[in-house]
């Protein structure tokens, strides 16, 4: 187990990373012009496809739904045949981030895929590629929980999942916001309240919508957009993957620092 000394580290430059995440700047407010667009000229079947697997989505914080992971092919993949949850939590930090970073590369080979595939056919392929990312997301993010310990089958640990979807899809005070209530997460009447604050899950996977925005725009071009589909998918991802890695490190990090603290009282005691 890490000193405290290097759990104070890891904690410093999870805080710097806090610090220098960034607002919507001007373009990307700008991109979010296309969906409007989009909303217009698409199909209804295509927008009744849309509204299907976002519904979906919001069974994931209820149930798990179908994004809900398998607990045991995660970890045996990263860590070993018979590895359970308990025993990973209890893990260096650093085998913890080695393990999420794999995660986070293959979805993003993934995403990239999927990106290029969709890219094909411009604005009606886009909006199906939305839900498809979502779910993609949804898949990294709980992957990357079980890589320090925690399980999604939880109704608590989903509801931090879909925090981490909207801290990535936020501008900076929503990502301020944010940061406040998950440093409170295991406070359960702080976390009573941020599950009330879930019941407009549709906000959240709009705003997830939303950010691809600037970043769609060339993917509207069929053809060209396999280019623009699989770089953007492949990025969003990355960034993503990096915030889930950084909230769920942060938590790690603070829980045995606190326990430390407390078997530095208990020797106190006994002395």
């Amino acid at each position: 187990m890490e000193s405290v000394i290097d759990l104070q580290k890891k904690l410093k430059e999870i805080e710097k990373w806090e610090r220098e995440q960034k607002g919507l700047w001007f373009w990307e407010k700008l991109g979010r012009v296309p969906f409007m667009i989009l909303d217009k000229v698409t199909p209804k079947f295509i927008h009744d496809k849309i509204g299907i697997a976002i519904d979906e989505l919001g069974n994931y914080v209820q149930s798990g739904g179908s994004y809900l992971v398998d607990e045991k092919r995660v970890l045996s993949k990263q860590f070993g045949n018979e590895t359970t949850i308990e025993e990973v939590s209890k893990l260096e930090i650093d085998k913890m981030d080695v393990a999420a970073q794999k995660i986070s590369s293959r979805s993003a080979k993934t995403a990239m895929i999927q990106g290029g595939t969709t890219g094909i056919g411009g604005i009606f392929t886009l909006a199906i590629d939305i839900p498809l990312m979502l779910g993609i997301t949804l898949k990294t993010i709980q992957e990357i929980a079980l890589c320090y310990g925690y399980n999604p089958k939880e109704k608590d640990e989903r509801i931090f999942v879909v925090k981490c979807l909207q801290f990535s899809s936020s501008d900076i005070v929503g990502k301020k916001a944010i940061l406040e209530e998950l440093s409170l997460f295991n406070d359960r009447k702080s976390n009573t309240q941020m599950m009330s604050q879930l019941q407009g899950w549709r906000e959240v996977l709009t705003t997830y919508r939303d950010n691809f925005g600037w970043k769609k725009l060339f993917q509207l071009i069929p053809v060209a957009g396999i280019l623009f589909g699989a770089y953007i998918n492949k990025s969003t991802i990355q960034d993503t993957a990096e915030a889930a890695m950084m909230l769920y490190r942060k938590r790690r990090v603070l829980e045995r620092l606190e326990a430390k603290q407390v078997e530095d009282l208990d020797n106190i005691t006994l002395i």
